[in-house]
């Protein structure tokens, strides 16, 4: 890196095509990570799966990406960012279009898996691309643009899927959707900036002394920890409702389910918010205040109004997407060396968090219907919330940046 170019010579006044690269980059990564809870009905009819079985199928994404997320940050420590970003959005693709072809859910989960291969490539690889590429207010400005693309990522690929499923079969639908990751190819490929402070580790002996630091640093374990819990609630939430509202009296279709994820939207409002709330009340007071929010959105799906449960999906999605929006600043400001790695380390127990919701909610879905997998949603935000009250540092708003 030239001597001349400091961090300032262009990360702190980022141009709207920077913005928006980084917020469809979210958006590529994430569109097909959540995309068949919309059409899980009828994919659990089709393929003549059980609860446990097509759960597995949101559950088995999430699965892959916790595994492979550390040997991607370590990749991306050694090789570069963008070339990686830019293989991963298309990679994507390919397991997207094969599932036109499935005949059995065991093929469906297979392809599912080869799918949350890909997507550590992006999300792990952007984190620690902003965290060397911006600096204070303009760093959080740009990871909660980025939350803002992945929350858009998330509903469109549900609202997409649900909507296609009703007017095509979901085999071509499929298809479409993976014409989509090509064509974000080309835009990941023309808009983002190469990396300008990127210094390589290839030493595999460096990297593993990286991991055993990063494994005992409290503020990553606490993230970690935080994490897991979010995604738990968040997969068995967006899950199993979809299951709870196909069945009597509310008997949805696909369109129906997806125009459910209109409530992400919502995220799209609020997580850029959230970047002028964190530097003022700090990431403690933050967190405290969204998970509490977001079990709080839990609890009241328990009304029996179709809208009633609409509202407080929606009550619990913007609580879920301020806590990781704070949590992921935690780690980008916490965390000076091994950016990449803390990143995989992070999405590791985060999408743990994600399988085992999707899997511990599918017996609770099956032997107690909605009010048993409340309870195991609420339990577990509880243990979230006591997380963040111990554990996360009381430190003033500027403090508990650094």
């Amino acid at each position: 890196m030239p001597a001349s170019i400091s961090s300032t010579d262009y990360n702190d006044h980022p141009g709207p095509l920077l913005i928006l690269t980084v917020a469809l980059i979210g958006l590529f990564a994430f569109i097909q990570v959540y995309s068949v809870q919309s059409i899980l009905p009828q994919l659990q009819n089709d393929l003549s799966a059980t609860v446990v079985e097509i759960g597995n199928a949101v559950g088995i994404t999430v699965l892959a990406v916790a595994l492979i997320s550390p040997f991607v940050g370590m990749l991306s420590d050694a090789l570069g960012r963008k070339w990686l970003i830019v293989a991963s959005v298309f990679l994507l693709a390919v397991p997207t279009a094969l599932m036109s072809q499935v005949q059995t859910v065991h093929g469906l989960l297979l392809l599912r898996f080869l799918q949350g291969l890909t997507v550590p490539g992006v999300s792990v690889v952007l984190m620690a691309y902003v965290g060397e590429e911006f600096r204070g207010t303009t760093m959080v400005r740009i990871i909660t643009i980025y939350v803002t693309g992945c929350v858009l990522g998330g509903f469109s690929g549900r609202f997409l899927l649900g909507h296609l499923a009703e007017v095509m079969s979901w085999r071509t639908s499929f298809e479409v959707m993976a014409a989509l990751n090509l064509a974000g190819t080309a835009v990941v490929w023309r808009g983002l900036p190469a990396s300008r402070h990127f210094v390589a580790n290839s030493r595999f002996a460096t990297s593993m002394a990286a991991l055993a630091k990063l494994v005992r640093n409290p503020s990553l374990q606490t993230a970690c920890a935080l994490g897991f819990t979010v995604l738990f609630a968040q997969v068995g939430l967006f899950t199993f409702v979809n299951l709870h509202l196909a069945q009597a009296p509310y008997y949805f279709s696909s369109g129906d389910l997806a125009n459910i994820f209109a409530v992400y939207l919502l995220g799209m409002v609020v997580t850029p918010l959230t970047g002028g709330v964190i530097p003022r009340i700090g990431v403690r007071h933050t967190i405290l205040l969204s998970v509490a929010t977001s079990a709080l959105g839990v609890l009241l799906t328990l009304v029996h109004p179709a809208w009633g449960i609409v509202a407080a999906l929606a009550i619990a999605a913007c609580g879920t997407f301020i806590t990781q929006s704070a949590t992921m600043s935690f780690i980008a400001y916490r965390i000076t060396s091994g950016r990449s790695l803390a990143s995989g380390l992070y999405y590791t127990a985060y999408y743990c968090g994600g399988f085992t919701g999707a899997w511990v909610c599918a017996i609770a879905y099956s032997s107690g219907a909605w009010p048993a997998t409340v309870a195991v949603l609420v339990t577990t935000q509880a243990v979230g919330w006591i997380i963040a009250w111990r554990l996360i540092p009381r430190l003033g708003a500027a403090g508990a940046m650094r």
